[in-house]
């Protein structure tokens, strides 16, 4: 079973940029899917991006599309996602996920998932 452990979040001006990291733990960790998710304040968790097991596939939210970058290298086990011009509406709890099925942008499509890493935006 793999276990994920997010970092690199924190606070940052508004138009800044952050790179938050996922460590995975287990030996199949290549074989999963994986994404990041995020829940603001009295919202629901929405998905933000994911990338295949090797890492052919992405998607990503309309709201990220162009300033989001999602990666993954799986020999070091980790998953990442690159934010730049960040914006106050980013604010969130980041957290990352994975199965082993396929990329999907739905919170109902992960098995595993972290304990989150906070993100705020400034104005």
């Amino acid at each position: 079973q793999v276990q994920l452990v997010e970092s690199g979040g924190g606070l940052v001006q508004a138009g800044g940029s952050l790179r938050l990291s996922c460590a995975a733990s287990g030996r199949t960790f290549r074989s999963y899917a994986t994404g990041w998710f995020r829940q603001a304040p009295g919202k629901e968790r929405e998905f933000v991006a994911a990338i295949s097991w090797i890492g052919g596939s992405t998607l990503y939210a309309d709201s990220v599309k162009g300033r989001f970058t999602i990666s993954r290298d799986n020999a070091k086990n980790s998953l990442y996602l690159q934010m730049n011009s960040l914006k106050p509406e980013d604010t969130a709890v980041y957290y990352c996920a994975a199965n082993t099925r396929m990329v999907v942008a739905t919170t109902s499509g992960y098995d595993i998932w972290g304990q989150g890493t906070q993100v705020t935006v400034s104005s």
